[in-house]
């Protein structure tokens, strides 16, 4: 789901529901948890490297 990009506001919210079974929140729940386990970055470093880019920075801003 991180690997591309989305068209329009909404399209990931709903793809998330419809190809995973999960809701917005849990998915963002367990892709927190994923960013912090080494075999997520051994298996996609650039993805998750970017992700916790943006995860860093926007706690930053809280």
């Amino acid at each position: 789901m991180e690997r591309q990009s989305w068209a329009g506001a909404g399209a990931k919210e709903r793809a998330i529901r419809e190809r995973l079974g999960l809701s917005p929140t849990r998915y963002y729940q367990l892709l927190n948890a994923l960013l912090d386990d080494r075999r997520a970055l051994e298996e996609d470093p650039v993805t998750v490297n970017r992700l916790r880019r943006v995860r860093d920075a926007r706690r930053g801003r809280r």
